[in-house]
């Protein structure tokens, strides 16, 4: 790798550990229903900015660490306290339909949003304790073989449910409640 190379590959692992802090303090920050009323709009952006740090790990070549092993990180931490906090916080809207594979065909399936950010959670979490380890090469790695495999399609699928609430909450209104702004609207 040359050093121009070496570097390229640091600022992106910097810039996905730093994405991947942000998003796992958000979803947090959500689980424990300090902004209720924010919840949605944190969780759009939250998975819209990780989305972008995933692009950017699609578009980069492919990361090949020297071992072809991955070092332990440690022992797993248990996200089911943040996924049932998440399911709380989003109960009556946690759950959506998403196509499996819209490359191979129209099946569906059930899923929700709380499980999806936790299994995007645990994907970036694994990366970063590959970084806070000075292994940025392994995170980068990590982060790119999870991103293709598993957690930017459940971010962009997560995103997709996000955005579909957000626009009913503040587009289906009743009948006479948008009648009466059209009117109000071309009142001079």
């Amino acid at each position: 790798m040359t050093e121009s190379t070496d570097a390229d590959v640091r600022d992106i692992a910097r810039a996905v550990a730093d994405q991947s802090r942000g998003f796992l303090s958000t979803i947090t920050e959500v689980g424990a229903g300090t902004s209720p009323e924010a919840s949605l709009p944190l969780l759009l952006l939250a998975v819209s900015d990780v989305l972008a740090a995933g692009a950017r790990l699609g578009a980069t070549t492919d990361v090949v660490p020297a071992e072809r092993f991955e070092p332990d990180a440690g022992p797993d931490p248990d996200v089911e306290p943040l996924r049932a906090a998440l399911a709380n916080a989003l109960e009556g809207v946690d759950e959506y339909t998403e196509v499996v594979d819209p490359l191979i065909g129209p099946e569906i399936e059930l899923v929700s949003i709380s499980g999806n950010l936790v299994a995007i959670a645990e994907a970036l979490a694994q990366g970063l304790r590959h970084f806070e380890r000075g292994r940025e090469l392994e995170a980068l790695w990590w982060w790119q073989f999870s991103y293709l495999s598993v957690w930017g399609e459940t971010a962009a699928s997560v995103l997709r449910a996000l955005q579909s609430i957000l626009a009913h909450l503040r587009l289906d209104v009743d009948d006479d409640v948008a009648t009466e702004a059209e009117y109000d609207a071309l009142q001079p």
